[in-house]
């Protein structure tokens, strides 16, 4: 089943790749992926669609999470909420024909975005069943080359998943991880807690006494 994950990533160079190597490493297939910038300038926005059962999707989400620049996640699979694909066909016609695919256009609310003497590029937008049964009508035409942005979601209602503005990516929680390691000179038990956001490097340390029990 394919679910359908909104993960909100730091504006940098380099995120996207770390975001699919994941799944390849993993062994999941992306059926697509989009990101683009949000209202913040400093934070993207991907949704990604990967075939997956209930508990691979749960693995996926907390995987995503281990990366450095992954800020927010959310498996809207089950959601109320708006999904939009886009395409645009390249359709052979001839003259005769012309007329007829563009009355097959129109049924489906898609425009006709470039005509040529033996050639037109449809453009349409809507959910997957929605193109791919325009896809397949005009396959008798011969389909001449089709491009497809991938799917994009919203949720729907009030609720969104964008913290409030006045908040940076910087502030947003993050996991804390503990790390505990012993000093070689005094033998005293250290405690590193990493915080804040992990592209900073803050680290805090904490002296404890050191119990050999531990």
């Amino acid at each position: 089943m394919l679910k359908t994950f909104v993960v909100h990533v730091e504006n940098k160079p380099g995120v996207l790749t770390r975001v699919s190597s994941l799944f390849r490493r993993r062994a999941f297939n992306i059926d697509s992926l989009t990101v683009g910038r949000t209202e913040n300038p400093e934070v993207s926005r991907m949704t990604i669609t990967v075939d997956a059962d209930l508990d691979q999707a749960r693995r996926i989400e907390a995987s995503l999470y281990k990366l450095v620049n992954v800020l927010l996640v959310e498996n809207i699979t089950d959601e109320p909420a708006i999904t939009r694909d886009l395409a645009m066909i390249k359709v052979s016609v001839q003259h005769a024909e012309r007329t007829h695919v563009l009355q097959l256009a129109s049924v489906f609310r898609a425009r006709v975005v470039d005509v040529a003497a033996d050639s037109v590029v449809i453009e349409i937008t809507g959910t997957e069943d929605k193109i791919d049964g325009l896809v397949e009508i005009l396959k008798p035409f011969g389909v001449l080359e089709m491009v497809r942005t991938g799917i994009v979601a919203m949720r729907r209602g009030n609720k969104s998943l964008n913290p409030p503005p006045q908040r940076s990516p910087k502030s947003w929680p993050r996991r804390r991880r503990t790390i505990l390691t012993t000093c070689s000179r005094c033998r005293q038990r250290l405690e590193i807690r990493q915080m804040g956001c992990q592209s900073a490097s803050l680290f805090t340390r904490r002296k404890r006494s050191f119990d050999p029990s531990r």
